[in-house]
Protein backbone atom coordinates (compact mmCIF):
# COMPACT_ATOMS: atom_id res chain seq x y z
CA UNK A 1 0.00 0.00 0.00
CA UNK A 2 1.25 3.23 -0.67
CA UNK A 3 -0.44 6.68 -0.54
CA UNK A 4 -2.40 8.44 -3.22
CA UNK A 5 -3.07 4.58 -4.17
CA UNK A 6 -7.05 4.08 -5.03
CA UNK A 7 -9.38 1.48 -3.69
CA UNK A 8 -12.38 0.51 -5.49
CA UNK A 9 -12.63 3.94 -7.32
CA UNK A 10 -13.50 5.72 -4.29
CA UNK A 11 -11.00 5.75 -1.56
CA UNK A 12 -8.07 7.59 -1.34
CA UNK A 13 -5.25 6.25 0.80
CA UNK A 14 -3.93 9.34 2.32
CA UNK A 15 -0.90 7.96 5.48
CA UNK A 16 -1.02 4.71 7.30
CA UNK A 17 -1.97 4.37 10.86
CA UNK A 18 -0.78 1.13 11.76
CA UNK A 19 0.72 -2.15 10.06
CA UNK A 20 1.00 -6.04 11.53
CA UNK A 21 2.03 -9.70 10.18
CA UNK A 22 -1.06 -9.70 8.67
CA UNK A 23 -2.54 -6.50 7.66
CA UNK A 24 -2.07 -2.59 7.39
CA UNK A 25 -4.44 0.00 8.69
CA UNK A 26 -4.61 3.21 6.46
CA UNK A 27 -6.33 6.89 6.59
CA UNK A 28 -8.30 7.82 3.51
CA UNK A 29 -10.56 9.70 2.05
CA UNK A 30 -14.18 8.92 0.70
CA UNK A 31 -14.55 10.38 -2.49
CA UNK A 32 -17.84 9.73 -3.67
CA UNK A 33 -19.01 11.38 0.13
CA UNK A 34 -16.14 13.74 0.78
CA UNK A 35 -15.24 12.61 4.00
CA UNK A 36 -12.35 11.06 5.56
CA UNK A 37 -12.50 6.93 6.41
CA UNK A 38 -10.16 4.49 8.22
CA UNK A 39 -9.27 1.09 5.66
CA UNK A 40 -7.83 -2.08 7.29
CA UNK A 41 -6.55 -4.59 5.06
CA UNK A 42 -6.14 -7.72 5.41
CA UNK A 43 -3.27 -9.41 3.77
CA UNK A 44 -4.38 -12.71 2.45
CA UNK A 45 -0.93 -13.70 1.09
CA UNK A 46 0.49 -13.32 4.49
CA UNK A 47 -1.79 -15.79 6.17
CA UNK A 48 -0.96 -19.47 6.04
CA UNK A 49 -2.23 -21.33 3.15
CA UNK A 50 -4.03 -23.50 5.72
CA UNK A 51 -5.28 -21.10 8.44
CA UNK A 52 -6.40 -18.43 5.22
CA UNK A 53 -9.47 -19.46 4.74
CA UNK A 54 -11.03 -19.63 8.63
CA UNK A 55 -9.33 -15.88 8.90
CA UNK A 56 -11.10 -14.93 5.61
CA UNK A 57 -14.11 -16.02 7.10
CA UNK A 58 -14.13 -14.45 10.89
CA UNK A 59 -12.37 -11.15 9.07
CA UNK A 60 -16.32 -10.95 7.04
CA UNK A 61 -18.16 -12.13 9.39
CA UNK A 62 -17.56 -9.41 12.05
CA UNK A 63 -17.44 -6.79 9.49
CA UNK A 64 -20.92 -7.92 9.15
CA UNK A 65 -21.71 -8.29 12.69
CA UNK A 66 -19.98 -5.10 13.78
CA UNK A 67 -21.89 -3.45 10.55
CA UNK A 68 -25.33 -3.92 12.44
CA UNK A 69 -24.33 -2.58 15.77
CA UNK A 70 -25.73 0.82 16.22
CA UNK A 71 -24.51 2.16 19.17
CA UNK A 72 -22.33 5.89 19.41
CA UNK A 73 -19.20 3.55 21.30
CA UNK A 74 -18.47 1.56 17.94
CA UNK A 75 -16.88 3.09 14.74
CA UNK A 76 -19.77 2.87 11.83
CA UNK A 77 -18.24 -0.06 8.80
CA UNK A 78 -19.46 1.87 5.40
CA UNK A 79 -17.75 -0.94 3.07
CA UNK A 80 -16.42 -4.05 2.64
CA UNK A 81 -14.41 -5.46 -0.35
CA UNK A 82 -11.55 -6.69 -2.44
CA UNK A 83 -8.05 -4.76 -3.57
CA UNK A 84 -6.16 -6.88 -5.35
CA UNK A 85 -5.37 -10.37 -3.26
CA UNK A 86 -6.29 -8.14 -0.07
CA UNK A 87 -9.81 -7.44 1.13
CA UNK A 88 -10.57 -4.62 3.18
CA UNK A 89 -13.21 -2.80 5.47
CA UNK A 90 -14.23 1.07 5.08
CA UNK A 91 -14.67 2.51 8.92
CA UNK A 92 -14.92 5.67 10.51
CA UNK A 93 -12.06 7.44 11.41
CA UNK A 94 -12.23 8.28 14.68
CA UNK A 95 -9.91 11.13 15.78
CA UNK A 96 -8.88 11.17 19.96
CA UNK A 97 -6.32 9.73 21.98
CA UNK A 98 -5.88 6.24 21.91
CA UNK A 99 -6.24 4.72 25.76
CA UNK A 100 -2.88 3.29 25.80
CA UNK A 101 -1.25 6.47 24.97
CA UNK A 102 -3.33 8.48 27.64
CA UNK A 103 -2.13 5.45 30.19
CA UNK A 104 1.50 5.90 29.37
CA UNK A 105 1.27 9.88 29.32
CA UNK A 106 -0.33 10.09 33.06
CA UNK A 107 0.05 7.03 34.62
CA UNK A 108 -2.54 5.84 36.65
CA UNK A 109 -6.10 7.31 36.39
CA UNK A 110 -8.64 9.32 38.68
CA UNK A 111 -11.31 7.23 39.81
CA UNK A 112 -14.25 9.05 37.97
CA UNK A 113 -12.04 8.75 35.07
CA UNK A 114 -11.41 5.03 35.29
CA UNK A 115 -15.33 4.62 36.06
CA UNK A 116 -16.32 6.60 33.28
CA UNK A 117 -14.42 5.03 30.44
CA UNK A 118 -15.12 1.29 31.92
CA UNK A 119 -18.76 2.69 32.30
CA UNK A 120 -18.71 3.80 28.46
CA UNK A 121 -16.92 0.01 27.11
CA UNK A 122 -19.40 -1.84 29.12
CA UNK A 123 -22.46 0.35 27.14
CA UNK A 124 -20.48 -1.04 24.00
CA UNK A 125 -20.02 -4.81 25.23
CA UNK A 126 -23.95 -4.90 26.41
CA UNK A 127 -25.05 -4.20 23.00
CA UNK A 128 -22.56 -6.44 21.58
CA UNK A 129 -23.00 -9.52 23.63
CA UNK A 130 -27.06 -9.13 23.18
CA UNK A 131 -25.82 -9.51 19.28
CA UNK A 132 -24.09 -12.70 20.26
CA UNK A 133 -20.73 -10.71 19.29
CA UNK A 134 -17.96 -11.31 21.39
CA UNK A 135 -14.29 -8.52 20.99
CA UNK A 136 -11.93 -11.41 22.14
CA UNK A 137 -9.28 -8.18 22.27
CA UNK A 138 -10.37 -5.70 24.51
CA UNK A 139 -6.90 -3.53 25.32
CA UNK A 140 -6.36 -0.32 25.85
CA UNK A 141 -4.51 -0.12 22.08
CA UNK A 142 -8.22 -0.84 20.83
CA UNK A 143 -9.98 2.07 22.68
CA UNK A 144 -10.07 5.86 22.34
CA UNK A 145 -11.53 8.53 23.93
CA UNK A 146 -12.67 11.40 21.45
CA UNK A 147 -12.25 15.26 22.17
CA UNK A 148 -16.26 14.63 23.10
CA UNK A 149 -15.13 12.74 25.81
CA UNK A 150 -16.76 8.95 24.33
CA UNK A 151 -15.15 6.45 24.42
CA UNK A 152 -14.65 4.23 21.09
CA UNK A 153 -14.21 0.30 21.53
CA UNK A 154 -12.43 -0.33 17.68
CA UNK A 155 -12.24 -3.27 15.96
CA UNK A 156 -14.35 -6.13 16.95
CA UNK A 157 -12.67 -9.54 15.41
CA UNK A 158 -10.60 -7.85 13.02
CA UNK A 159 -7.91 -6.24 15.49
CA UNK A 160 -6.53 -9.73 16.37
CA UNK A 161 -6.00 -10.35 12.87
CA UNK A 162 -4.40 -7.67 12.15
CA UNK A 163 -2.49 -6.91 15.29
CA UNK A 164 1.64 -7.71 15.05
CA UNK A 165 1.40 -9.22 18.73
CA UNK A 166 -0.52 -12.44 18.55
CA UNK A 167 0.89 -14.73 19.70
CA UNK A 168 1.49 -17.87 17.42
CA UNK A 169 1.21 -20.63 20.18
CA UNK A 170 -0.05 -23.68 17.98
CA UNK A 171 1.04 -25.13 14.45
CA UNK A 172 -2.26 -24.89 12.88
CA UNK A 173 -3.80 -22.05 14.67
CA UNK A 174 -3.63 -18.62 15.81
CA UNK A 175 -4.93 -18.04 19.46
CA UNK A 176 -7.08 -14.95 19.08
CA UNK A 177 -6.13 -12.10 21.40
CA UNK A 178 -3.05 -10.45 23.21
CA UNK A 179 -1.87 -12.13 25.93
CA UNK A 180 -1.85 -8.94 28.47
CA UNK A 181 -5.32 -8.87 28.55
CA UNK A 182 -6.17 -12.43 27.65
CA UNK A 183 -8.89 -14.57 29.55
CA UNK A 184 -7.94 -18.11 30.84
CA UNK A 185 -10.02 -19.67 28.50
CA UNK A 186 -9.39 -17.68 26.01
CA UNK A 187 -5.37 -18.77 26.60
CA UNK A 188 -6.29 -22.28 25.80
CA UNK A 189 -7.69 -22.07 22.52
CA UNK A 190 -11.22 -23.23 24.24
CA UNK A 191 -14.49 -21.39 23.16
CA UNK A 192 -14.79 -17.47 24.25
CA UNK A 193 -18.22 -16.00 25.60
CA UNK A 194 -19.19 -12.30 26.61
CA UNK A 195 -17.45 -13.16 30.17
CA UNK A 196 -14.17 -13.27 28.10
CA UNK A 197 -14.93 -9.68 27.38
CA UNK A 198 -15.16 -8.83 31.16
CA UNK A 199 -12.30 -10.57 31.90
CA UNK A 200 -10.29 -7.97 29.34
CA UNK A 201 -11.90 -5.04 31.21
CA UNK A 202 -11.05 -6.12 34.57
CA UNK A 203 -7.34 -6.34 33.06
CA UNK A 204 -7.96 -2.70 31.55
CA UNK A 205 -9.46 -0.98 34.33
CA UNK A 206 -6.38 -2.27 36.56
CA UNK A 207 -4.49 -0.87 34.60
CA UNK A 208 -6.41 2.22 34.60
CA UNK A 209 -6.32 2.24 38.40
CA UNK A 210 -2.58 1.09 38.71
CA UNK A 211 -0.59 1.99 35.79
CA UNK A 212 0.16 -1.41 35.37
CA UNK A 213 -1.46 -4.62 33.80
CA UNK A 214 -2.58 -6.89 36.54
CA UNK A 215 0.54 -9.89 35.61
CA UNK A 216 3.43 -9.55 33.45
CA UNK A 217 6.16 -12.16 32.37
CA UNK A 218 9.10 -12.23 29.83
CA UNK A 219 7.09 -14.82 27.14
CA UNK A 220 3.86 -14.90 26.04
CA UNK A 221 3.31 -18.20 27.18
CA UNK A 222 4.42 -17.29 30.40
CA UNK A 223 1.94 -14.59 30.73
CA UNK A 224 -0.65 -16.77 29.76
CA UNK A 225 0.08 -19.04 32.73
CA UNK A 226 -0.16 -16.34 35.10
CA UNK A 227 -3.69 -15.72 33.97
CA UNK A 228 -4.72 -19.41 34.23
CA UNK A 229 -2.82 -19.79 37.76
CA UNK A 230 -1.31 -17.03 39.74
CA UNK A 231 -3.70 -15.65 42.51
CA UNK A 232 -5.73 -12.15 41.58
CA UNK A 233 -3.85 -9.19 42.37
CA UNK A 234 -5.82 -6.42 44.20
CA UNK A 235 -5.65 -2.71 43.29
CA UNK A 236 -5.25 -2.03 46.74
CA UNK A 237 -1.46 -3.46 46.42
CA UNK A 238 -0.48 -1.06 44.18
CA UNK A 239 -2.83 2.17 45.42
CA UNK A 240 -4.99 3.39 48.44
CA UNK A 241 -7.57 5.66 47.92
CA UNK A 242 -9.90 3.68 45.60
CA UNK A 243 -13.39 2.67 46.65
CA UNK A 244 -13.97 -0.51 48.15
CA UNK A 245 -16.54 -1.05 45.68
CA UNK A 246 -14.97 -0.82 42.85
CA UNK A 247 -11.83 -2.90 44.27
CA UNK A 248 -14.16 -5.30 44.34
CA UNK A 249 -15.37 -5.30 41.29
CA UNK A 250 -12.23 -5.47 39.78
CA UNK A 251 -11.18 -8.65 41.48
CA UNK A 252 -14.55 -10.43 40.13
CA UNK A 253 -14.05 -9.12 36.47
CA UNK A 254 -10.49 -10.81 36.99
CA UNK A 255 -12.16 -14.23 38.73
CA UNK A 256 -10.70 -17.92 36.67
CA UNK A 257 -13.76 -19.27 35.84
CA UNK A 258 -16.41 -17.27 34.01
CA UNK A 259 -18.88 -18.41 36.35
CA UNK A 260 -17.37 -16.31 38.97
CA UNK A 261 -17.30 -13.13 37.16
CA UNK A 262 -20.51 -10.64 37.02
CA UNK A 263 -23.45 -11.91 34.51
CA UNK A 264 -23.22 -9.06 32.20
CA UNK A 265 -21.95 -6.03 30.91
CA UNK A 266 -24.87 -4.19 31.69
CA UNK A 267 -24.17 -5.28 35.85
CA UNK A 268 -20.77 -4.11 35.50
CA UNK A 269 -21.80 -0.77 33.54
CA UNK A 270 -24.30 0.05 37.01
CA UNK A 271 -21.51 -0.35 39.34
CA UNK A 272 -19.43 1.70 37.45
CA UNK A 273 -21.41 4.69 35.92
CA UNK A 274 -22.39 6.42 39.69
CA UNK A 275 -18.61 6.70 39.99
CA UNK A 276 -17.91 8.27 36.83
CA UNK A 277 -20.37 11.24 37.57
CA UNK A 278 -17.59 14.30 38.48
CA UNK A 279 -19.53 18.01 39.06
CA UNK A 280 -19.16 20.25 36.38
CA UNK A 281 -16.69 23.12 38.76
CA UNK A 282 -14.60 19.65 39.32
CA UNK A 283 -14.35 18.51 35.55
CA UNK A 284 -11.77 21.19 34.38
CA UNK A 285 -9.51 19.76 36.54
CA UNK A 286 -9.39 16.42 35.44
CA UNK A 287 -8.85 17.28 32.04
CA UNK A 288 -6.18 17.29 29.52
CA UNK A 289 -5.18 18.30 25.92
CA UNK A 290 -4.16 16.83 22.51
CA UNK A 291 -3.50 18.01 19.18
CA UNK A 292 -5.43 21.47 18.57
CA UNK A 293 -5.86 22.59 22.58
CA UNK A 294 -8.85 20.17 22.45
CA UNK A 295 -9.50 19.04 25.61
CA UNK A 296 -10.60 14.89 26.49
CA UNK A 297 -12.31 13.97 29.68
CA UNK A 298 -14.46 10.40 29.55
CA UNK A 299 -16.47 12.23 32.23
CA UNK A 300 -17.72 14.77 30.13
CA UNK A 301 -20.60 12.14 29.04
CA UNK A 302 -21.91 11.96 32.17
CA UNK A 303 -22.91 15.34 32.36
CA UNK A 304 -24.16 15.63 28.69
CA UNK A 305 -25.36 12.13 28.14
CA UNK A 306 -25.13 10.55 24.50
CA UNK A 307 -27.74 7.83 24.85
CA UNK A 308 -29.39 5.62 26.89
CA UNK A 309 -27.88 1.93 27.54
CA UNK A 310 -29.36 -0.81 25.88
CA UNK A 311 -31.19 -3.22 27.07
CA UNK A 312 -30.22 -5.48 29.79
CA UNK A 313 -28.97 -8.85 28.45
CA UNK A 314 -31.48 -11.26 28.12
CA UNK A 315 -31.68 -14.22 30.61
CA UNK A 316 -29.49 -17.01 30.81
CA UNK A 317 -29.24 -18.41 27.25
CA UNK A 318 -30.09 -22.02 28.42
CA UNK A 319 -33.97 -20.72 28.52
CA UNK A 320 -36.09 -21.57 25.22
CA UNK A 321 -37.65 -18.10 25.59
CA UNK A 322 -34.76 -15.85 25.50
CA UNK A 323 -35.34 -14.65 21.43
CA UNK A 324 -39.35 -14.31 22.38
CA UNK A 325 -40.09 -10.32 22.04
CA UNK A 326 -42.17 -8.32 25.03
CA UNK A 327 -44.67 -7.91 22.31
CA UNK A 328 -45.61 -10.06 19.70
CA UNK A 329 -46.13 -8.79 16.17
CA UNK A 330 -48.64 -9.16 14.25
CA UNK A 331 -49.02 -12.93 12.83
CA UNK A 332 -49.15 -13.61 9.01
CA UNK A 333 -50.92 -16.34 7.37
CA UNK A 334 -49.40 -18.99 6.54
CA UNK A 335 -47.38 -19.85 3.57
CA UNK A 336 -47.96 -22.77 1.41
CA UNK A 337 -46.18 -25.48 1.26
CA UNK A 338 -44.79 -24.59 -2.59
CA UNK A 339 -44.27 -20.67 -1.21
CA UNK A 340 -42.13 -22.47 1.77
CA UNK A 341 -40.11 -23.93 -1.12
CA UNK A 342 -39.30 -20.95 -2.60
CA UNK A 343 -38.61 -18.75 0.38
CA UNK A 344 -36.23 -22.03 0.99
CA UNK A 345 -34.29 -21.67 -2.08
CA UNK A 346 -34.10 -17.92 -1.89
CA UNK A 347 -32.58 -18.02 1.84
CA UNK A 348 -29.65 -20.90 0.42
CA UNK A 349 -29.25 -18.49 -2.38
CA UNK A 350 -28.82 -15.44 -0.12
CA UNK A 351 -26.71 -18.33 1.92
CA UNK A 352 -24.05 -19.15 -1.20
CA UNK A 353 -23.24 -15.63 -1.14
CA UNK A 354 -22.77 -15.69 2.43
CA UNK A 355 -25.69 -13.01 3.51
CA UNK A 356 -26.25 -15.51 6.64
CA UNK A 357 -28.13 -12.80 8.59
CA UNK A 358 -30.31 -12.12 5.75
CA UNK A 359 -31.36 -15.69 4.67
CA UNK A 360 -32.46 -16.56 8.79
CA UNK A 361 -34.13 -13.74 8.41
CA UNK A 362 -36.32 -14.63 5.32
CA UNK A 363 -37.15 -17.89 6.58
CA UNK A 364 -37.77 -16.68 10.17
CA UNK A 365 -40.25 -14.90 9.00
CA UNK A 366 -41.20 -17.55 6.66
CA UNK A 367 -41.68 -20.26 9.81
CA UNK A 368 -43.16 -17.44 12.36
CA UNK A 369 -46.96 -18.03 11.76
CA UNK A 370 -46.42 -22.11 12.27
CA UNK A 371 -43.87 -22.31 15.26
CA UNK A 372 -46.29 -23.54 17.78
CA UNK A 373 -49.29 -26.44 17.05
CA UNK A 374 -48.96 -29.57 15.59
CA UNK A 375 -48.06 -28.13 12.19
CA UNK A 376 -44.47 -27.04 13.42
CA UNK A 377 -43.79 -31.01 14.12
CA UNK A 378 -44.65 -31.77 10.31
CA UNK A 379 -41.36 -33.42 8.66
CA UNK A 380 -41.09 -30.67 6.31
CA UNK A 381 -41.20 -27.68 8.87
CA UNK A 382 -38.77 -29.65 11.04
CA UNK A 383 -36.60 -29.62 7.94
CA UNK A 384 -37.15 -26.17 7.98
CA UNK A 385 -36.50 -25.20 11.36
CA UNK A 386 -33.45 -27.29 11.54
CA UNK A 387 -32.06 -24.73 8.27
CA UNK A 388 -33.10 -22.01 10.17
CA UNK A 389 -31.21 -23.04 13.59
CA UNK A 390 -27.84 -23.70 11.33
CA UNK A 391 -28.25 -20.80 9.19
CA UNK A 392 -28.25 -18.27 13.04
CA UNK A 393 -24.78 -20.31 13.71
CA UNK A 394 -23.43 -19.47 10.23
CA UNK A 395 -24.38 -16.17 11.14
CA UNK A 396 -22.78 -15.98 14.18
CA UNK A 397 -25.91 -15.24 16.04
CA UNK A 398 -25.70 -17.64 18.77
CA UNK A 399 -27.92 -16.24 21.37
CA UNK A 400 -31.06 -16.88 18.55
CA UNK A 401 -29.72 -20.44 17.58
CA UNK A 402 -29.17 -22.27 20.83
CA UNK A 403 -33.58 -21.51 21.60
CA UNK A 404 -33.95 -23.12 17.92
CA UNK A 405 -31.72 -26.08 18.48
CA UNK A 406 -33.68 -26.83 22.27
CA UNK A 407 -37.31 -26.51 21.16
CA UNK A 408 -35.93 -28.98 17.70
CA UNK A 409 -34.35 -31.65 20.20
CA UNK A 410 -37.91 -32.95 21.42
CA UNK A 411 -40.17 -32.28 18.36
CA UNK A 412 -37.72 -34.66 16.59
CA UNK A 413 -37.66 -37.02 19.40
CA UNK A 414 -41.62 -37.17 19.07
CA UNK A 415 -41.69 -38.32 15.56
CA UNK A 416 -42.62 -42.01 14.78
CA UNK A 417 -39.37 -43.01 13.96
CA UNK A 418 -36.61 -40.67 15.48
CA UNK A 419 -33.44 -40.01 13.45
CA UNK A 420 -30.96 -39.89 16.51
CA UNK A 421 -28.38 -38.97 14.92
CA UNK A 422 -29.92 -35.97 13.82
CA UNK A 423 -31.11 -35.34 16.73
CA UNK A 424 -27.53 -35.74 18.70
CA UNK A 425 -26.62 -33.08 16.32
CA UNK A 426 -28.76 -30.98 17.35
CA UNK A 427 -27.40 -31.35 20.73
CA UNK A 428 -24.19 -31.28 19.88
CA UNK A 429 -24.63 -27.89 18.31
CA UNK A 430 -27.13 -26.24 20.99
CA UNK A 431 -23.47 -26.73 23.52
CA UNK A 432 -22.00 -25.67 21.41
CA UNK A 433 -24.03 -22.37 21.44
CA UNK A 434 -23.76 -22.65 25.15
CA UNK A 435 -20.32 -22.84 24.91
CA UNK A 436 -19.84 -19.33 22.72
CA UNK A 437 -22.16 -17.37 25.04
CA UNK A 438 -19.86 -18.05 27.63
CA UNK A 439 -21.53 -21.34 29.68
CA UNK A 440 -19.04 -23.12 29.17
CA UNK A 441 -19.12 -25.78 31.90
CA UNK A 442 -22.60 -26.44 31.32
CA UNK A 443 -21.40 -27.17 27.82
CA UNK A 444 -19.33 -29.47 28.89
CA UNK A 445 -21.61 -31.15 30.86
CA UNK A 446 -24.18 -31.75 27.74
CA UNK A 447 -21.42 -32.58 25.20
CA UNK A 448 -20.15 -35.24 27.88
CA UNK A 449 -23.46 -37.14 28.40
CA UNK A 450 -23.66 -36.74 24.20
CA UNK A 451 -21.03 -38.68 24.33
CA UNK A 452 -21.56 -41.14 26.51
CA UNK A 453 -25.03 -42.19 24.58
CA UNK A 454 -23.49 -42.52 21.56
CA UNK A 455 -20.04 -43.99 22.68
CA UNK A 456 -23.20 -47.10 24.06
CA UNK A 457 -24.17 -46.69 20.57
CA UNK A 458 -21.23 -47.54 18.63
CA UNK A 459 -18.06 -47.81 20.35
CA UNK A 460 -15.70 -45.82 22.36
CA UNK A 461 -13.08 -45.45 19.67
CA UNK A 462 -15.72 -44.64 16.38
CA UNK A 463 -13.95 -42.36 14.17
CA UNK A 464 -17.60 -40.33 14.12
CA UNK A 465 -17.09 -39.46 17.73
CA UNK A 466 -13.79 -37.96 17.51
CA UNK A 467 -14.43 -34.02 16.92
CA UNK A 468 -16.89 -34.41 19.58
CA UNK A 469 -14.07 -36.03 21.89
CA UNK A 470 -11.19 -33.29 20.77
CA UNK A 471 -14.17 -30.48 21.60
CA UNK A 472 -14.97 -31.61 25.05
CA UNK A 473 -11.16 -32.05 25.87
CA UNK A 474 -10.39 -28.45 25.17
CA UNK A 475 -13.01 -27.31 26.77
CA UNK A 476 -12.29 -29.04 30.25
CA UNK A 477 -8.94 -27.56 29.27
CA UNK A 478 -10.84 -23.84 28.94
CA UNK A 479 -12.70 -24.29 32.18
CA UNK A 480 -9.38 -25.07 34.27
CA UNK A 481 -9.07 -28.36 33.93
CA UNK A 482 -5.50 -28.95 31.52
CA UNK A 483 -4.72 -31.87 33.03
CA UNK A 484 -7.40 -34.03 31.96
CA UNK A 485 -7.63 -32.05 28.18
CA UNK A 486 -4.05 -33.48 27.73
CA UNK A 487 -5.35 -37.09 29.37
CA UNK A 488 -8.14 -37.26 26.68
CA UNK A 489 -6.35 -35.72 23.29
CA UNK A 490 -3.83 -38.12 23.89
CA UNK A 491 -6.51 -41.10 23.89
CA UNK A 492 -7.69 -39.35 21.22
CA UNK A 493 -4.46 -39.18 19.46
CA UNK A 494 -3.74 -42.66 19.80
CA UNK A 495 -6.98 -43.59 18.16
CA UNK A 496 -6.28 -41.38 15.04
CA UNK A 497 -3.32 -42.46 14.57
CA UNK A 498 -4.80 -46.01 14.61
CA UNK A 499 -7.17 -45.04 11.74
CA UNK A 500 -5.44 -42.16 9.62
CA UNK A 501 -1.58 -43.13 10.61
CA UNK A 502 0.84 -41.60 12.55
CA UNK A 503 1.49 -38.40 10.02
CA UNK A 504 -1.74 -37.47 8.41
CA UNK A 505 -3.10 -34.24 8.86
CA UNK A 506 -6.05 -35.46 11.30
CA UNK A 507 -2.98 -36.68 13.39
CA UNK A 508 -1.31 -33.38 13.21
CA UNK A 509 -4.20 -30.90 14.19
CA UNK A 510 -4.69 -33.04 17.58
CA UNK A 511 -0.28 -33.44 17.85
CA UNK A 512 -0.46 -29.53 17.73
CA UNK A 513 -3.52 -28.99 20.66
CA UNK A 514 -1.46 -31.67 22.56
CA UNK A 515 1.70 -29.70 22.48
CA UNK A 516 0.15 -26.25 22.80
CA UNK A 517 -1.63 -27.54 26.57
CA UNK A 518 1.79 -29.27 26.99
CA UNK A 519 3.84 -25.88 26.76
CA UNK A 520 1.29 -24.25 28.94
CA UNK A 521 1.84 -27.21 31.52
CA UNK A 522 5.73 -26.82 31.55
CA UNK A 523 5.76 -22.85 32.18
CA UNK A 524 4.10 -24.32 34.97
CA UNK A 525 6.26 -26.79 36.50
CA UNK A 526 8.82 -24.03 35.78
CA UNK A 527 7.23 -21.79 37.87
CA UNK A 528 6.45 -24.06 40.98
CA UNK A 529 10.30 -24.78 40.57
CA UNK A 530 11.33 -21.50 40.67
CA UNK A 531 9.17 -20.80 43.57
CA UNK A 532 10.01 -23.54 45.77
CA UNK A 533 13.95 -22.78 45.04
CA UNK A 534 12.73 -19.38 46.61
CA UNK A 535 11.38 -21.06 49.87
CA UNK A 536 14.59 -22.96 50.09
Amino acid sequence: MRAQERVADRYELTYPVGRGGMGEVWAGFDEKLDRPVAIKFLRQLAIPEGERENAVERFMREARVTARLDHPGVPSVHDVGYHGDDIYIVMQLVPGLVLADLVAERGWLSVPWAAAIGAQICSVLAAAHAASLVHRDLKPQNLMVTPSGSVKVLDFGVAALLGPDVPRLTATSHTLGTPTYMAPEQALNSAVGPRADLYALGCVLFELLTGTPPYRADTALGLLHRHMNDPIPSVTEHRAGVPDGLVELVARLLAKDPQDRPDSATDVYEVLAPLGAVDTDLAGDLGVTVAGDQPIDPTTPYRYPFGPLPPRTPPAPTRVDVVRPRTAPEVAAPLSLEELTEVEERAWELAEEERFTQAAALLETALRPIRKGHAAKQPRILELRLHLANLYVLAGAFRQALPEFQRLIPDLAARPVPDQELIWQCRQQAAVCQAELGEATSALDALRALLAEEQQAMSPAAPELFGLRQQIAMLAAGVGDVRDGRHQLAELLDDVRRLHGPYSSAAAEVEALLAHLGRLGDVSRQDETREGRARR
